[in-house]
């Protein structure tokens, strides 16, 4: 009988050291796979049969109208309508409404074109939509660039202003930093500091009279 015992509780164990293992093993390959499959697939790993629809960015439009003084409506186009349209808020706000009339809008000889506003004005080297156009607001800087100069930058009465005034083309929008803002051009650059009011104008490297009062 003791030897038959002995048997029984031997079989017993042996039963339950099976089972034991099995359950160990089964609990662990699951967490593994999901593991695999949920962290450390990379996105660009999973693949799929399915067609993702083509995505487009939406082309800037190249003509838009606007209203101008007195209720006039303006049509801008080109490159000026293409920065129109990107500018914020605030560029709009200081710009103000286009103007309309002789010498306010065109195409210069040079292929420059631009169109002016109450505070401001959006020009660019030429009409092609693609070409970049830049915003100069009124101001101290605008009132330089816009002094007639002699070749060397010099203020002259007989000179030229603007675009085809020494300075040129502006190449970026009024940009600040602390006090003191600019405004870059095709033959240098004119800065501010607004807090006192001092003006600069560089001209091919060389730093030449404002031309204010």
């Amino acid at each position: 009988m003791l030897v038959a015992g002995l048997s029984v509780v031997t079989l017993i164990a042996a039963g339950c050291g099976g089972d034991d293992t099995k359950d160990e093993a089964a609990p662990q390959s699951a967490p593994v796979a999901t593991s695999v499959s949920e962290s450390t697939v990379e996105p660009s790993e999973v693949t799929t049969t399915d067609t993702l629809p083509e995505t487009t960015t939406a082309a800037k439009p190249t003509e838009t109208t606007i209203m101008g003084e007195r209720g006039v409506e303006v049509t801008l186009s080109g490159p000026i309508a293409v920065k129109y349209g990107s500018a914020t808020t605030a560029q709009k706000g200081a710009l103000g409404k286009p103007l309309t009339g002789d010498r306010n809008a065109g195409t210069r000889e040079s292929g420059v074109v631009f169109q002016q506003f109450q505070r401001g004005v959006i020009i660019a080297k030429n009409d092609d939509p693609g070409t970049p156009a830049y915003i100069v607001t009124s101001g101290k800087i605008r009132d330089a660039w816009n002094t007639e100069r002699a070749p060397d930058g010099t203020p002259s009465l007989t000179g030229k202003n603007g675009s085809p005034g020494p300075l040129g083309v502006p190449t970026s929008d009024v940009t600040r930093q602390g006090d003191v803002q600019q405004v870059t051009f095709e033959h240098g650059k004119v800065t501010e500091n607004t807090v006192t009011g001092a003006v600069t104008v560089t001209v091919n490297g060389k730093v030449v009279p404002s031309g204010l009062k």
